[in-house]
C-alpha cells in the first residue's frame, strides 16, 4: 500500500539506526511532542533501538489529556440535564472526572453518544429539535475545522438546539510552555505532522529562534520517526538550529487555508487550562462572539466546583516530559487503563497507556 508500505521498511529503520549510531557522539534528549508518535515510538519499539545517548521525553500532546478536570465534570454535568443529548469521541468517556467519568454517567441513564464527526451530532440536533444536542469539542488544531464548520452549519441551519463545549488546545504555544519550565532540559522536538497539515509551519519559526532549538515536523510511522530523530540529531551535533519538515509528502508550508480560514471565522485564541500542567498563556481556542449563542459554556447555567486531582497521579509531570509513566509508583497497580487515576493511562494517545500496553516491548 503506498505511503504505508514503505514506512515500514525494515532495512531502511536499520540503516537509520546506523547512521544515527554513527552520528551520535553526546546526549541528547529530544521531545516528540504528539501522543500518536509516542505510541508509535513504544509500540515499534523504536525507544529499544535508539543509541543510548538519545533519549526520547514523551510530551503533552494528547489533547484527551490535557483536558481539565472540571471541563469533563461540567461535560458530565451537562449529560445528566433532562432533554439533553451529549456527544463525544470515544476517547473520552472513560477519562475520570473528580467523581464518575461520561462512561458511567451513560451507564446510569444519561444520553450520551460516541461519535466520528460534529457533523454527526448537527444531523441528530436537526432530527430531535425537542432535545438540546451538545458536542464535546475536544482536541488540537487537527480537529479544530470539522467542530468549526459543525457551527457554521447550525448556524445557517438556524438550529437553536445545537452547542458546543470547547476544550482545544495549541501546539505551539505548549512547545514554549515547556521551554519556559524550569525543569525542562529539552534539546530538540519532534512536531506533530497532523497539525501541521492544518496550519503550516509559520508558528514554528519564532520558537526556533527564540530557544535556539532544532524542530523537525514529523509523521507518524516508524521510517518517519527515525528519520525525523535522525534530522534532530545530525542538527544539534553541529550546532544548527532550524525547522525542517520530513513530513513533506502531506504537510506544506502554508497548511491547509480553507481549514485555517473557518477555524479562525468560528474561534478566537484565548488562555487555556492543562490538566496536569496548568494555564498556559493564548494556548486554547474560544467561540467568537458572533458565535456565542453555540457556546455551551455560555448556554447553560453552571455551578460546579473545581476539584483537585489525586494525589497519586503523576500526570502533569508525564505530560511535561519530567517522568516516564513507569516511574508513577501507581503505574499499572492502582492506575490501568480498567481504573486510571489519570487520564494518560486511558486515552489511545496516552503516554501511560502505551507503556502499560506495550510494555512487553519498551520494560
Amino acid at each position: 500500500m503506498k505511503y504505508q508500505s514503505e514506512y515500514h521498511n525494515q532495512e531502511l529503520a536499520e540503516e537509520y539506526i546506523r547512521e544515527l549510531k554513527n552520528t551520535v557522539t553526546k546526549p541528547w534528549k529530544i521531545m516528540e511532542v504528539c501522543g500518536g508518535q509516542t505510541h508509535s515510538l513504544v509500540k515499534n519499539g523504536i525507544l529499544n533501538m535508539l543509541p543510548p545517548e538519545i533519549q526520547m521525553i514523551h510530551g503533552p500532546g494528547c489533547p484527551v489529556c490535557v483536558t481539565p478536570l472540571h471541563l469533563i465534570d461540567k461535560a458530565i454535568h451537562l449529560a445528566e440535564k433532562e432533554g439533553v443529548i451529549l456527544c463525544s469521541f470515544g476517547d473520552m468517556l472513560r477519562v475520570p472526572g473528580s467523581q464518575k467519568s461520561l462512561l458511567e454517567a451513560k451507564a446510569e441513564g444519561a444520553d450520551i453518544r460516541i461519535l466520528y464527526s460534529p457533523l454527526e451530532a448537527l444531523k441528530i440536533a436537526k432530527d430531535k429539535p425537542e432535545k438540546e444536542v451538545i458536542f464535546f469539542a475536544v482536541g488540537f488544531e487537527t480537529t479544530a475545522p470539522a467542530n468549526s464548520l459543525s457551527v457554521v452549519h447550525a448556524h445557517r441551519m438556524g438550529l437553536k438546539n445545537y452547542s458546543i463545549l470547547t476544550s482545544h488546545v495549541l501546539v505551539p504555544p505548549a512547545i514554549e510552555a515547556i521551554m519556559n519550565d524550569e525543569e525542562s532540559d529539552i534539546d530538540g522536538f519532534l512536531a506533530a505532522g497532523h497539525v501541521c497539515t492544518i496550519i503550516g509551519l509559520e508558528e514554528y519559526y519564532p520558537l526556533v529562534e527564540k530557544y535556539k532549538i532544532p524542530i523537525v515536523v514529523t509523521g507518524f510511522e516508524p521510517i518517519d520517526l527515525l528519520q525525523g530523530i535522525l534530522m534532530v540529531v545530525r542538527q544539534l551535533e553541529k550546532g544548527d538550529f532550524k525547522l525542517e519538515n520530513q513530513y513533506s509528502r502531506v504537510v506544506r508550508e502554508e497548511g491547509n487555508p480553507m481549514a485555517v480560514e473557518v477555524i479562525k471565522k468560528v474561534f478566537k485564541i484565548d488562555n487555556r487550562e492543562w490538566r496536569g500542567i496548568g494555564t498556559i498563556p493564548n494556548s486554547g481556542f474560544e467561540l467568537q462572539e458572533n458565535y456565542a449563542a453555540f457556546d455551551a459554556n455560555k448556554k447553560f447555567d453552571f455551578n460546579i466546583r473545581k476539584a483537585e486531582e489525586s494525589s497519586e497521579c503523576v500526570a502533569g509531570q508525564i505530560l511535561k516530559g519530567i517522568k516516564k509513566p513507569h516511574e508513577c509508583p501507581a503505574f499499572g497497580k492502582k492506575c490501568t487503563p480498567e481504573n486510571p487515576l489519570g487520564a494518560p493511562m486511558v486515552s489511545s494517545e496516552g503516554a501511560c497507556a502505551a507503556y502499560y500496553h506495550f510494555s512487553h516491548i519498551n520494560m
